[in-house]
Parts: structure tokens; sequence; C-alpha cells
């Protein structure tokens, strides 16, 4: 089969992979409801349950898979750029920046808009730190990069650590469920949906250049690409989208790390396949994730971090096994 039929193939899948997962977020519930009656609902029909679809379940989804592929694609990303297969979309301390923003306005008591602000605000803040810092002396590297973001995670784990030591009984439960990943309040899906779109369209120009830089600094720069800016621009991009998906739901690991490399066995390494068919797939992982979060313990919700690192540890342990030693 020609490489663009497969590539066609291949996206083709995960789009219909998205759209089940979407279609059993809106089906499964304490109150079930069937296929037909979720595409009058969708369609403006009348049918029983419309308003549980439209209200509830379809933004929760549709934030959900937002979410999940800004995340992987984030993940995507910084693999590249820090040419480390380890590398996730929290390495670089965005996520424990936003958890500072975001614990600090529960505690205030503040509302989900403040709370909101605050997360982003924390997770630039963090950005910028992290960034200023390894940048220092005008130049930097990914070791350089790296250390910096986990002594900035670190030291945003001790603020956080901090908070939860003297938050009231009464918030303690709302900013554990933050930091574990929570999509019970992303009821406005819309934000994280154009980030999405954005941070695919801004990325996928760069894909060429991103494969020339996956075999090394010194042959992209032969072959004509400008690493610097190229370096610039997917830690902006990566960063924005992690702050953008932290936001959304809170610290819900493993997504960023496990997608891209399911997505390469089926995929290969070529950017131009990887980087959407990740966003699909992982916006696809965390709504099947979250549909498990809500109806395993039902009617008690559980955090959908806490089902992503369920399946995340074992599907990681396993492509470590694969790996040739």
């Amino acid at each position: 089969m020609p490489s663009r039929r497969r590539a066609a193939l291949i996206i083709v899948l995960f789009c219909l992979l998205a759209v089940a997962s979407v279609l059993m977020a809106l089906m499964v519930g304490t109150f079930s409801v069937s296929a037909p009656a979720v595409f009058a609902a969708l369609f403006g029909g009348e049918s029983e349950g419309a308003d549980i679809v439209l209200q509830l379940r379809l933004p929760r989804a549709l934030a959900g898979f937002a979410c999940g592929g800004l995340l992987a694609l984030a993940g995507a990303l910084m693999q590249v750029l820090l040419r480390n297969p380890l590398a996730d979309p929290y390495v670089l301390g965005i996520s424990g920046g936003a958890g500072v923003g975001a614990l600090f306005a529960i505690l205030l008591g503040l509302p989900a808009v403040g709370i909101d602000g605050l997360a982003f605000v924390g997770a630039l803040g963090a950005m910028l730190l992290v960034f200023g810092l390894a940048h220092g002396d005008g130049s930097w590297t990914q070791t350089r990069l790296l250390l910096t973001g986990v002594i900035v995670a670190a030291g945003c784990g001790a603020l956080v650590a901090l908070m939860l030591a003297i938050a009231p009984d009464d918030r303690l439960r709302g900013m554990l469920f933050w930091l574990m990943g929570d999509l019970a309040q992303a009821g406005n899906w819309w934000p994280g949906f154009l980030a999405l779109i954005v941070a695919l369209g801004v990325a996928m120009p760069f894909a060429r250049e991103l494969n020339l830089l996956a075999r090394g600094i010194m042959q992209a720069q032969a072959l004509g690409v400008a690493v610097n800016r190229l370096r610039y621009v997917i830690y902006l991009l990566a960063s924005l989208a992690t702050a953008a998906a932290v936001t959304t739901a809170g610290s819900i690991g493993f997504i960023g790390l496990v997608v891209p490399h399911l997505v390469r066995l089926a995929t290969g390494n070529d950017q131009r396949l990887l980087l959407p068919a990740s966003a699909l797939a992982g916006g696809s992982l965390l709504v099947f994730a979250d549909t498990l979060a809500r109806t395993v313990a039902a009617p008690q919700q559980l955090p959908v971090g806490v089902l992503t690192a369920l399946i995340g540890v074992p599907v990681f342990l396993y492509l470590l096994s694969r790996q040739p030693k």
C-alpha cells in the first residue's frame, strides 16, 4: 500500500476511534442512553435523556478529548525537543506551576473561573521561569532545560504540599481531586478544543523539520534547519498546550508519556503522521478513561488521573520490556 494511502488509513482509523470514544461517553453512565437516542439528541430530535447528553455528557466528553489531545501532542513534541523518550508534558514544571495557582485559588475560595485563571497564570509563570533560567547566558541545551524544569517542579511541589498542609478540611477534597486530574467541573469545553486545533495547526508546518531534528542537532543544522528558532517554537507550543490541558482538567498523568510511544508502534516516527495521530489517540484514551472513572464506582466518581495511571503504568512497563537491551 502506498505510504499516503497508509497514512490516510491510519488517520481514518484514529478518527473512528475518537468518534467511538465520544459516543460511548454519551451513552454510558448511571442513566444509560441508547445510540438512537444519542443521535436524536445531537441532531435536534426529541429523545429520552437529551438533557443529560447535551448539558452534562457532551461538554465533558469534548473537554476530555481536547485535554487528552493536547497532552499527547505536547508529549510527542517534548520527546523530540529533548530527544528523550521519557519526556512528558510535565517534565518542565508547567503542571507544578498550574497546581500552585489552582490550589491557591481553591484555598481562597474562588469560583471555577478564578481557579482556571490562576492555574493558567501559574503554568505560564513556571514556563517563563524555566525558560529564563535555562536560557540565562543566551543559549540552552536539552540537559540544562530538563534539569531546570525538574528543579522548578520540585519547588512548586513544595508549595503545593504547604498549601495542602494548611488547607481547611472542607477544601482539601477539591484540592486533591484537582491534583489527581478531574473532568467533573470541565463544563466549558471550547477553550481546550480551540487550543488543540491551533496547536496542531502551528505544529504541522514544522513536522518535516522535527523529523530532521530527531536525527540530531548537527544533522538538522547541516540540512538547513534553523535549530534554535525551531526549539524555541516547539518549547513554547508544547508548554502552552500543556498549560491549556492542565487548566481544563488538572494534572492528568501518563497520557503525554505513553500515547506517543503507542502511536509510534502503529505509525513509525514520521512527525507528519505522529502528531495528528497522537492528538486523536490521546483524546480518545482520556475520554475512555473518564467514562470508566464515572461509571466503575457509580454513583461515586473517581479522579480520571487515577484511571490513566492504572492504564499507563502496565502499558509503559510493557513498552520498556520490548526495547532492545
